[in-house]
């Protein structure tokens, strides 16, 4: 489902063919989904409801490596490989995300997978790992994600193609602004034919913030779907473009990711991660070329980030399912014929 059938548009960009961050020229996206009901360790593994989610800049990330810039909003999270992108201003790697007890496991075979080929510093190279916390539905004493998860969903975004949303891979466990929340995308084409895309890990916020096209739907639902909510969330999310920007602009980039958040109702809480990572594939070998976008000429890709962001917290919501999972907590998806109506209301 996109956020366009909900009837409202968000800024004045077009959106690319699928409304999501593969729209930007050599992008992938992949999941691999855990869920599993067993008992509690040490008999069995426990109840899974997590997983991975890959998205792939295209081409040799080892041999051709992603202008890139990382910016925080809070910090309540992890990202790795964050102090290589401050110090170089690139990314070797595509981008994994996952749980937060998940990092490890994921790192590892992300290592395993990518070694073999040359890198900036020899053949050691750092992965990209982001990390929300889903252990409101998944047992949080268990390592569930395996390396075959890890594996499946690099494959998957290595071959392209449209991909789900909602309650996938890393956001199968995920909450957002009171309601099942997860992976959210979005993109916009730009006047000068470049397009912006965004994929987010929503996690965050209460119900009572949610906001959608400028409209308190959170007010007058006056409710949320989770009984009793977790602790503050967090969001990772990625914003990607083809056009020629250095890492100085990525980082510019990445941070007006939180003014769409902001939009969509949060406000970055004391125990929530909101870290951004933004890339561009114009300034590498195989990119575009020409010279990099700076200044003011970036104005429009500001635009861009900040609408595809917000677009990108509705989307994840509006796709997500009801999900009960750790001992019988249930995230309830958005009610989205109520949700019409008051945005009919408001309209």
């Amino acid at each position: 489902m996109r956020v366009a059938d909900l009837c409202i548009t968000i800024g004045s960009l077009p959106s690319g063919p699928t409304a999501s961050v593969i729209d930007v020229p050599g992008v992938g996206v992949g999941h691999a989904t855990v869920v599993y009901d067993e008992s509690a360790p040490p008999a069995g593994r426990g109840i899974a409801r997590t997983g991975v989610t890959v998205l792939d800049p295209g081409g040799n990330c080892l041999a051709d490596p992603v202008p890139a810039g990382v910016s925080l909003l809070n910090g309540a999270g992890e990202l790795t490989c964050r102090s290589q992108i401050d110090e170089w201003g690139f990314a070797e790697t595509p981008v994994f995300l996952t749980s937060t007890m998940q990092v490890g496991r994921v790192y590892d075979a992300a290592c395993q997978l990518l070694v073999g080929g040359p890198s900036t510093f020899g053949e050691v190279f750092i992965p990209v790992v982001g990390e929300c916390d889903d252990s409101w539905v998944c047992d949080p004493r268990s390592m569930h994600v395996t390396f075959d998860d890890v594996r499946r969903a690099l494959e998957q975004a290595r071959a392209g193609g449209e991909f789900d949303q909602g309650a996938v891979g890393a956001g199968t466990g995920m909450s957002c602004l009171g309601w099942k929340g997860g992976i959210g995308s979005a993109s916009r084409v730009l006047p000068d034919g470049h397009v912006v895309g965004v994929l987010l890990l929503t996690n965050f916020g209460n119900a009572a913030r949610l906001t959608i096209d400028g409209v308190p739907v959170g007010e007058h639902l006056g409710r949320g779907g989770i009984e009793e909510p977790p602790r503050a969330g967090s969001c990772i999310g990625i914003v990607i473009t083809d056009a020629p920007i250095d890492s100085a602009g990525c980082t510019r980039l990445a941070r007006r990711i939180g003014l769409g958040l902001a939009r969509a109702g949060s406000v970055a809480h004391h125990g929530s991660g909101e870290i951004f990572l933004g890339l561009a594939n114009g300034l590498r070998q195989s990119g575009c070329g020409g010279p990099a976008i700076t200044g003011r000429a970036l104005d429009i890709y500001f635009e861009a980030t900040v609408d595809t962001a917000e677009e990108a917290v509705i989307a994840s919501m509006i796709n997500a399912t009801t999900t009960t999972g750790y001992q019988g907590r249930t995230l309830h998806a958005l009610p989205l014929d109520e949700v019409r109506a008051i945005l009919g209301r408001h309209r």
